[in-house]
């Protein structure tokens, strides 16, 4: 791909190709279809042929843009100056640039007091970066209020889903799709949002549709794959990550789900080799972070797992597959006291599965407490056990159909046989998307008593009161809680900055 655009390029340089005006033609074109690498190198061919002009250098511009390449946009907005531009749309250029390249202050700077929707959206996106969702909520919301921008809209709704206000986020959609209608970012964005519904058959209509439409751009066949690996689908997950690698091999988005599928299959070695060049700079709670330490642990380097593990579960002590494979990394290491402490609380689930009963056996075992390790043999075992597993997947099948009721009974029937923290958590959620908000506070309040500490249980109990319109002051206090409690989390941000006011948003 790099030599085809380089010989494109200097087929451009030379004059060997069309000329300058074919070049544009072309350029507007591949823009049209996402293509922007492709319109990147004929706009600059067209620009050395016929010298710099404001209209193609503004195109250049928006283009490297969206592409995220701030230090060429930096460089096309100091070629735009040279010809005498000045005003708020080079102040834009440059501040957007500033903030790719990681100075959000600067471009906080450089945006001045533009009232413009565009500069909102610029700064909505310098505050995320300074991690102040607040000021990044305000300006969203000025933004709005200021004018009708697509790529507003666009962020705004991105940011909506990550706080889970799907119907907020829905809302900014369809006044896109007023602007642009089928175009690109409503495409996507109505596929995020069915996908995250359990909508998948909607979800991969649209992404689909994208990918038709746009058949350079990886994006819409990673998120067909995402949806496939939700659904476990695993196979169609596979095929789609491959047609994306065959497009853009070296997108970080397309390693992460290559590492996935390699996670699924237990390849440790592919896991490992992909990410080996990353490790310094992988967050260990990330998935890449989580499978980098899984595949240490199955290829034998544990202790280097078990310090890597260790510190994922100190940020998510709430993650389930985290605390799984801490226990498994310190009995690996001669630990069993330590594993059998870490592993307990999965255990004691009512819908345990095998691998942490196992794990909970080994260790009383190796601690000599035969009659701890009888017990979780005789619940390994148990028709309760397997009867409470096989209601919990109904449920969650039903949830996926959006069939609240069957679900929320399947969970009932499984509380019903005892407190369990991670039961409450699911019935609480499923009554909140149900409109039962009274309901779901009781469930999340009962799950938050059982573990008190849990930053995903202090945070259930804010969310579900800020979704019914309850207790507005002791929703804000949990959500700013749990936000305290793991300051890196971006759901619990996005959460506290989208409900952190009262009344919300249409």
């Amino acid at each position: 791909m790099k030599k085809t655009l380089a010989l494109a390029l200097l087929m451009g340089l030379s004059g060997c190709g069309a000329d300058a005006t074919d070049k544009v033609a072309r350029a507007r074109e591949e823009i049209a279809r996402m293509e922007l690498a492709a319109a990147k190198v004929d706009l600059s061919a067209a620009l050395a042929e016929q010298g710099d002009s404001a209209e193609l250098l503004r195109l250049l511009a928006a283009v490297q843009l969206r592409m995220g390449d701030g230090d060429g946009a930096a460089s096309t907005a100091a070629r735009l100056e040279k010809l005498g531009e000045r005003g708020p749309e080079l102040a834009r250029i440059r501040a957007e640039a500033a903030l790719l390249r990681g100075r959000p202050d600067e471009a906080l700077t450089l945006l001045g007091k533009d009232g413009a929707p565009q500069a909102w959206r610029v700064r909505a996106a310098a505050h995320l970066a300074l991690d102040d969702t607040a000021a990044a909520v305000d300006a969203f919301r000025r933004g709005e209020a200021a004018g009708k921008d697509a790529m507003l809209l666009r962020d705004h709704a991105q940011f909506l889903i990550g706080a889970e206000d799907l119907t907020a986020a829905e809302q900014r959609v369809a006044q896109i799709q007023k602007l642009a209608p089928d175009g690109y970012d409503a495409l996507m964005l109505t596929g995020e949002i069915a996908a995250r519904r359990g909508r998948f058959d909607a979800a991969h209509s649209a992404f689909a549709k994208a990918a038709e439409r746009f058949p350079r751009a990886p994006e819409p066949l990673l998120a067909r794959a995402s949806a496939f690996e939700r659904a476990e689908q695993k196979d169609k997950a596979a095929e789609m990550v491959a047609k994306a690698a065959a497009l853009a091999p070296e997108d970080p988005r397309v390693i992460a789900l290559q590492v996935q599928m390699a996670t699924a299959r237990q390849d440790w070695q592919k896991v490992r080799d992909t990410l080996a060049s990353e490790e310094a700079k992988l967050d260990p709670v990330s998935d890449n972070g989580i499978a980098y330490a899984q595949a240490l642990l199955f290829l034998g380097q544990r202790e280097q797992a078990r310090s890597m593990l260790q510190r994922a579960f100190l940020r998510a002590p709430g993650n389930p597959r985290v605390r799984l494979l801490l226990a498994g990394a310190q009995m690996a290491t001669d630990d069993p006291r330590a594993a059998y402490a870490t592993v307990m609380p999965l255990a004691d689930s009512l819908i345990a599965d095998t691998p942490e009963l196992e794990l909970a056996e080994t260790a009383a075992r190796a601690l000599e407490l035969e009659s701890e390790a009888e017990r979780w043999e005789a619940k390994r075992l148990s028709s309760q056990r397997a009867q409470a597993l096989e209601l919990a997947g109904k449920a969650e099948d039903a949830l996926l159909r959006e069939q609240w009721d069957i679900g929320i009974a399947a969970y009932r029937t499984i509380a019903a046989q005892g407190d369990d923290a991670e039961i409450y958590r699911r019935l609480a959620l499923a009554l909140s998307r149900s409109g039962k908000g009274d309901e779901a506070i009781a469930m999340a309040d009962k799950a938050r008593a059982l573990v008190p500490a849990d930053a995903d249980l202090i945070h259930l109990s804010g969310y579900v009161r800020a979704v019914a319109g309850k207790e507005p002051d002791t929703a804000r206090r949990l959500l700013l809680e749990a936000s305290q409690a793991d300051p890196r989390n971006p759901v619990y941000r996005k959460s506290l900055a989208r409900w952190g006011g009262q009344g919300s948003e249409g």
